[in-house]
């Protein structure tokens, strides 16, 4: 009973020594609680105070600083031109200094950036489609070499961003040409994605992120009066290129293996500039330069045999019969035959000669005429020769039927004319460097190879040819009483002139005379002269001479072309563009 009474009574000690520690800990807590809540208090009531006291003294100092103690007298900012400036200044504030602020002989080309800008998704789909048609004849046959199933464009687009120019240089030459070096940059974003097959593999190759700052020349040469104006054009690149861009394989990126990066820039760079660093350069042709130009390519000799069975014409006796000859596409005046008197089968046996352009199209015209001293010649008959027909470097005799006219048949026969004819087209530069090695070659010993060049001249052939004398513009020309210039151009005794140009010191011409030989003129010269012509009546009208020039004809055979500006004899300072070239 005792124990049972001591047990209750430990229990109830241990019960009242629990709620006694129990009421201890929660009035510590709540005194912490307390505590921390009156430091909190403290602290917000504190700031306030600080960021009041704060503003209020920043307003104040910030006001004495900055307006109270402002000097009255204040000075206006210093401003002058950039040309005042050192280069290192403004390299510093102007990284990217176009070429048109650093170099005087470059010109702004805003608008052409501005027209590109707004052809640039059509340019891009043009040069894409070019690129392509370009490319894909040469990659398949690589592809086929060694054994690649198939190598084709995926993805082909130059991007969203058009190339910028920053300036263009354009030189003013003697030449036929248009010469222009553009400093040309671009960042670009194209996307060109090549997928090659092979052994069963899918290989994917794509280029991105290119960068390009390049200054090429571009020469557009020659200059032709057919649209777009010039006959090719000429690239080539000044220096060399700078070409940044991002290769993915497979989405692997290639230009981030170490060394990788550099070596692939360095072989670019290297080899653009041997394929096009200057003097090296890409010709691509725009039009056909001899038919453009409409340059001589041959000459054609018709030689007016005789006719037969020719009708009367005239009243009181027989005909009188002459052949006038007129070839297709040509300025000059027709040439004619020698009369043949009160003769039905006439011979005459005369060779003419005439300068052919375009072998393809042109044909020879033969109109045979009854001459008479009083009124209109009356027509007989009439037939062509078709160059096409005719065989180069083959004489042929043919025998034609005359004709009412082309192609329309008379109704009783008008006789027959027979003609020889033999067309000689002039030889390429290259096919005449050719014989010019053979004959070297086959000279038996240095000595006699360098005394029959002293003889003859290197690229003089051993039959005639065609001498093309172009007379472009007059500078500077001075005259007592008038200028109203033109030139006349003198040649083994046949004298031809240009048109007068009214009232100008420099005139262009731009005509071309055509002197057919029998033989290379190595020793003879061409005569040049400038008159100007008088427009009106009196003592101080009369013609009037401005200068001379001789030309050596040597060096025109031996280089097949000079293009000179000559200074004239007899005058202060004038001066005449002369070219010459050599056809054989």
């Amino acid at each position: 009973m005792n124990g049972r009474i001591r047990r209750i009574q430990e229990r109830r000690c241990s019960a009242s020594m629990g709620l006694f520690l129990f009421r201890r800990e929660w009035w510590r807590g709540s005194g912490r609680k307390m505590e921390g809540l009156k430091i909190g208090l403290v602290s917000t009531a504190l700031g306030f105070f600080g960021f009041g006291v704060g503003l209020t003294v920043g307003a104040v100092v910030g006001y004495y600083l900055f307006i109270r103690t402002q000097p009255s007298d204040v000075e206006d900012p210093k401003i002058c031109a950039h040309v005042e400036n050192d280069p290192e200044f403004l390299e510093r504030i102007l990284p990217e200094i176009p070429l048109w602020v650093k170099y005087p002989d470059y010109d702004r080309v805003g608008w052409l950036n501005k027209f590109m800008e707004l052809m640039w998704p059509y340019l891009n789909e043009a040069i894409c489609k070019t690129a392509i048609q370009s490319v894909e004849p040469i990659i398949a046959e690589v592809a086929a070499k060694y054994k690649i199933k198939s190598v084709k464009f995926e993805t082909f687009t130059l991007g969203s961003l058009p190339p910028s120019l920053h300036g263009m240089k354009v030189y003013v030459s003697e030449e036929n040409e248009l010469i222009m070096e553009p400093s040309l940059k671009w960042a670009g974003n194209p996307n060109i994605v090549v997928v090659a097959r092979a052994y069963g593999l899918r290989l994917t190759v794509q280029v991105v992120d290119l960068q390009i700052f390049a200054l090429p020349r571009l020469t557009l040469k020659p200059l032709v009066p057919s649209f777009p104006c010039f006959a090719n054009i000429y690239m080539g690149l000044m220096e060399k290129p700078h070409v940044d861009f991002g290769v993915k394989l497979s989405r692997a990126d290639l230009m981030a293996i170490p060394g990788l990066y550099i070596f692939v820039q360095e072989t670019i760079k290297d080899q653009v500039a041997n394929m096009f660093l200057w003097p090296k350069t890409l010709e691509v042709p725009i039009l056909d330069v001899s038919k453009a130009l409409k340059k001589p390519v041959g000459i054609l000799h018709v030689k007016v045999i005789r006719a037969y069975e020719l009708p009367k014409k005239d009243l009181f006796g027989k005909s009188d019969p002459y052949v006038k000859l007129r070839l297709s596409d040509h300025k000059l005046p027709s040439k004619k035959t020698s009369v043949k008197r009160r003769n039905l089968e006439p011979e005459w046996n005369e060779e003419f000669k005439f300068v052919i352009k375009d072998p393809e199209s042109q044909v020879v015209e033969l109109n045979v005429y009854d001459w008479e001293q009083v009124g209109r010649h009356e027509k007989i008959g009439m037939n062509v020769i078709k160059l096409n027909e005719v065989i180069p470097n083959k004489s042929s005799t043919l025998t034609l039927d005359l004709l009412k006219g082309v192609d329309i048949p008379s109704e009783n026969s008008q006789g027959q004319i027979v003609v020889e004819v033999n067309y000689k087209p002039f030889k390429e530069e290259d096919e005449v460097e050719d014989e010019i090695e053979d004959e070297v070659d086959h000279e038996s010993s240095e000595d006699e190879v360098a005394d029959k060049e002293e003889k003859t001249p290197k690229s003089a052939p051993p039959g005639g040819g065609l001498l093309i004398v172009i007379i472009h513009e007059g500078k500077k020309l001075e005259g007592k009483n008038h200028i109203n210039p033109y030139a006349r151009v003198t040649f083994r005794g046949e004298k031809k002139k240009t048109k007068h140009k009214k009232h100008n010191r420099d005139p262009r011409w731009k005509e071309e005379f055509l002197f057919v030989c029998e033989e290379p003129p190595v020793h003879d010269k061409v005569l040049v002269e400038v008159f100007s012509k008088a427009l009106g009546i009196g003592i101080h009208y009369s013609k009037e001479s401005l200068g001379y020039v001789t030309v050596d004809l040597a060096d025109v055979v031996n280089n097949k072309r000079t293009n000179e500006m000559y200074h004239l004899i007899d005058s202060k300072n004038g001066q005449i563009q002369v070219e010459l070239l050599w056809n054989s």
